[in-house]
């Protein structure tokens, strides 16, 4: 009994003689874990950064986050997203920049709120002018209850995408866009003036985006004399080729792709150059 007594004793000194300092070294989970999620968007990027709450049985939407009322969008701090340059929200322009993502669910229609504080804690500080952009969305229900909070994104394009929220059955969406081309095309117009001529990447956007497709012929041209033995360019220039109207020659170029593939081993350009053969042989 006393070498007990001794041992707790012993233990109490330890704990007093390390102080508190100590104590708060210990590091414990949090309640609504944290995410951040960065997302290509064209040439830039989108990031994403939130706190994810679960459900634990409870009720949530005219429950724990009350219909008609301001929410963070998440836990703790408000959710942010930040914006490499000028984008457009749910058809309203948005300047470069990082804006707290705050939400008024309702059962029909929900409001969408971006903030330039993206510090707020919670929604208790939330000012609406503090507005940077408001608009409407509507709600969809989902068949499966999502457990966790979650933002994510869909629908990527090489312009535009979705930003999705989803907690327990219900899902809400808007849409991201960018017009990158102004940049894009003076970026190809200098590198062009260059030594190192990007033919190939400049063909496939100019085909991409529905530009002078003479002009993407003349340049993965120049790609395959550097290098006539890639299946890839084949493929680029047979696609290039169908585009233009000259199903004759995409259909050469695409079956050369195929044995060229075929004789490295590439299965995925054999199909691929495969599959442009069989839309550039049909009548």
């Amino acid at each position: 009994m006393k070498r007990n007594l001794f041992y707790v004793a012993l233990i109490v000194l330890l704990v007093v003689a390390m102080g508190p300092e100590s104590v708060a070294q210990i590091k414990f989970p949090p309640a609504s874990s944290a995410q951040k999620v960065t997302q290509g968007l064209g040439i830039n990027d989108v990031q994403l950064t939130y706190n994810r709450p679960s459900m634990r049985g409870r009720k949530i939407f005219g429950g724990l986050v009350p219909y008609g009322e301001v929410w963070r969008t998440g836990a703790n701090t408000v959710s942010a997203i930040t914006f490499a340059e000028t984008v457009t929200v749910a058809g309203h322009q948005v300047p470069a920049g990082t804006y707290g993502i705050l939400t008024i669910p309702d059962q029909k229609e929900w409001t969408v709120i971006l903030s330039k504080n993206s510090q707020q804690w919670g929604s208790y500080s939330y000012s609406e002018d503090e507005d940077q952009l408001r608009f409407a969305v509507t709600p969809t229900t989902l068949a499966d209850a999502v457990e966790t909070f979650t933002i994510d994104f869909s629908d990527v394009t090489t312009n535009s995408l979705r930003i999705n929220i989803s907690w327990e059955n219900t899902k809400v969406g808007f849409d991201v866009k960018v017009d990158q081309d102004a940049v894009i095309m003076a970026s190809i117009d200098e590198a062009m003036k260059g030594e190192e001529k990007p033919y190939l990447p400049a063909a496939q956007y100019y085909y991409n985006n529905d530009k002078d497709i003479n002009k993407a012929l003349e340049w993965v041209n120049e790609a395959e004399k550097a290098n006539d033995k890639a299946p890839y360019i084949k493929y680029w220039k047979a696609l290039i080729q169908l585009k233009a109207g000259d199903k004759e020659g995409a259909a050469a170029t695409a079956k050369r792709g195929v044995e060229i593939a075929k004789a490295g081993g590439n299965s995925e350009y054999v199909k691929l150059n495969g599959e442009v053969l069989e839309q550039a042989s049909k009548r």
